[in-house]
């Protein structure tokens, strides 16, 4: 047997932290481009509106 047990809970392990660090790094980005975003919604809104 190439794996025991463990490294197969390890790697299971290590899929769950990636998968958190992406999560970190993707509310991070929206938090920081979050308002951009939602300006330029609101200008499109607006533009909208005006036709």
């Amino acid at each position: 047997m190439l794996f025991s047990p463990k490294e197969k809970g390890q790697g299971l392990v290590e899929y769950a932290l990636i998968l958190v660090l992406v999560a970190i790094v993707v509310i991070a980005a929206l938090m920081i481009l979050g308002p951009v975003i939602g300006n330029v919604f609101s200008k499109v809104n607006s533009s909208l509106s005006s036709i």
